[in-house]
């Protein structure tokens, strides 16, 4: 009784982890880009791509920790 418990308490950790991570990641990612875009104003294009990209990826982790919990 108390194992199948725990197990799915653990999971939801897991779960939690990643999304705390996602969200740290897509902030500092949006914080460099603000910050990268106030020095060259003129590469803003290519800055917001990588951005965009960047942001994806991070918040895939969280896609990922949800599909091998459930």
């Amino acid at each position: 009784m108390v194992m199948p418990m725990l197990a799915e308490m653990t999971g939801n950790l897991h779960v939690a982890a990643a999304c705390l991570g996602a969200a740290i990641g897509v902030g500092l990612i949006g914080f460099k880009a603000s910050e990268a875009v106030g020095r060259n104003p003129g590469a803003a294009t290519k800055i917001l791509v990588q951005a965009i990209l960047s942001t994806a990826f991070a918040e895939g982790i969280v896609f990922f920790a949800i599909f091998l919990v459930k």
